[in-house]
């Protein structure tokens, strides 16, 4: 990734690195092999499969979470992104108070370890989340800005960014093209989708927005080349 002109790399403690595999020698290892590139961690994902709403084996999903934000404190990362799952409505008390509980404790947990917990943005509406940070203690959790998720559920960018930009701990560059006829989106390069990084960095600079910006790609037959063109157009912004 350095020699891409990337500055950080963000880890899965869940499918990648994950912290009961890792030993304390392989850490220390994993870190200077960072220095020695110059690369630092920019985020740590936990994407569970339910949300925090779901009773079933929740506590094994918090212990798992407060591991992944352990091994972001061991990094030197102040961010862990989080997929929350559905935010329940208003009506849908207890599954509501269930995840408010759950992400309760665990900003409690990030507060003493210096790590905050970022909720990706996904089918869930901008409101809705807003919703779910403000019943939050203040400055314990916040947002990963996730363009493609956004333009899949048909939800705009620029108008969670408008909506949740105070809030935005960790920004993800990716991109999307949404299928009207299909209800569905397609991945695409950066900078060839329907998100205007020209114009959501732009946005962000309102808010004062310092994290970072990771690249993501998941679906590409040549990943190499469009991450460095990835880095290269965010640069140029």
């Amino acid at each position: 990734m350095a020699r891409l002109g990337a500055a950080g790399v963000e880890f899965d403690a869940r499918n990648e690195l994950r912290p009961g595999e890792i030993s304390d020698t392989g850490l220390r290892e994993l870190r200077k092999l960072l220095d020695d590139r110059n690369l630092r961690v920019s985020a740590i994902s936990y994407p569970t499969r339910r949300g925090y709403d779901v009773a079933d084996d929740l506590d094994r999903r918090v212990l798992g979470t407060q591991a992944a934000m352990r091994l972001a404190a061991n990094f030197r990362c102040e961010v862990a992104v989080i997929r929350v799952g559905r935010v329940a409505s208003e009506s849908d008390n207890v599954a509501f108070q269930r995840t408010i509980e759950a992400l309760t404790a665990l900003g409690v947990f990030g507060q003493r370890i210096g790590v905050r917990l970022a909720i990706q943005t996904n089918d869930t509406s901008p409101p809705e989340l807003l919703r779910l940070i403000h019943a939050l203690p203040q400055d314990s959790t916040g947002i990963d800005l996730h363009p493609t998720s956004l333009i899949t559920a048909g939800h705009s960018p620029h108008e969670a960014v408008e909506i949740l930009g105070p809030h935005i701990l960790h920004v993800h560059a990716c991109d999307a093209v949404r299928d009207i006829s299909a209800q569905s989106a397609v991945e695409v390069e950066l900078g060839r989708g329907a998100a205007d990084f020209p114009e959501l960095l732009g946005q962000l600079t309102e808010y004062d927005y310092r994290g970072w910006v990771t690249i993501e790609r998941r679906v590409s037959t040549n990943p190499i080349p469009e991450i460095e063109n990835a880095v290269q157009f965010l640069r140029s912004i």
